[in-house]
């Protein structure tokens, strides 16, 4: 079997949802070194500068996923695009497949 082509469209809803489970996962990880960042800085000083740190940590919740979603997104219809022209040129790529076979009952 060869793959001749791929649906633009489809491969980018594809590549937003992964790329924006990523960014959910990042803007975690991020929201906690910033929120252990305002909890130290909170204990030394009584300024407003906790307060933005807080505003970034739980900003970076929701900024995260939104700006790797539209990044994959673009990039998935980017990578379709091309391939769909290689594919046309060069040939597609070739897969190989097994039909998964029922056990004996």
């Amino acid at each position: 079997m060869v793959l001749k082509r791929i649906g633009a469209l489809s491969l980018a809803k594809i590549c937003a949802i992964i790329y924006a489970v990523i960014g959910l996962i990042i803007g975690f990880f991020v929201s906690a070194i910033a929120l252990l960042g305002t909890m130290i800085g909170s204990a030394f000083d009584e300024s407003a500068g906790p307060f933005i740190g807080l505003f970034f940590g739980i900003g970076s919740i929701f900024l995260f996923p939104i700006l790797y979603g539209l990044l994959g997104f673009l990039g998935g219809l980017i990578s379709a695009a091309i391939y769909n022209l290689a594919a046309r040129t060069i040939g597609g790529v070739e897969m190989e497949f097994e039909e998964k076979k029922a056990p004996a009952a």
